[in-house]
C-alpha cells in the first residue's frame, strides 16, 4: 500500500548568492508550496549558518514536509518534498533553473510504503 510519495531533488551549478539568501530561499519553498496547493502547519522554519552561509529551510505540511539545504561554497540546493496524497509533478528543472541557476537538476521519486496490502492498525482497549 504505498503511504506517500517523496521526490528528492539535487539541483547543481546554482548561483552561490542566490544560495545564500534567505529571502530568496524563503521564495522558492513558498513558490513549490503554492504550485502544488500544500498547506503549511504554521511559519516554515529558516535558519542560516556562519559563512559560506547556507541555509536550511523546513515547512511541516498537513499531509508530510519540505526541506531545504543549501551549500553555496558547492553551488547545491538539495530538496526534500513528501506528501501522502497524490500530487503532480512540479516542474523542478525549470524552476530551478528560473530561481536558483541551477545548471542540472536530479529528480529522484519514490513511493513510500509496503508492498504488501496491510489492514490499518487498530488499537485494543
Amino acid at each position: 500500500m504505498k503511504v506517500s510519495t517523496e521526490w528528492l531533488v539535487d539541483a547543481e551549478g546554482c548561483r552561490p548568492d542566490l544560495l545564500s539568501d534567505i529571502a530568496v530561499i524563503r521564495a522558492c519553498c513558498e513558490r513549490i508550496l503554492c504550485d502544488l496547493s500544500l498547506k503549511t502547519v504554521g511559519e516554515g522554519m529558516l535558519h542560516q549558518f556562519p559563512e559560506p552561509s547556507g541555509i536550511t529551510a523546513m515547512y511541516l505540511l498537513t499531509e508530510s514536509h519540505l526541506t531545504c539545504h543549501t551549500y553555496p561554497e558547492y553551488g547545491i540546493a538539495t530538496f526534500s518534498l513528501c506528501c501522502c496524497r497524490p500530487r503532480p509533478r512540479w516542474e523542478w528543472e525549470e524552476q530551478l533553473r528560473d530561481l536558483l541557476g541551477a545548471e542540472q537538476v536530479s529528480v529522484r521519486s519514490l513511493e513510500r510504503g509496503s508492498v504488501v496490502e496491510l489492514e490499518p492498525v487498530t488499537s485494543s482497549n
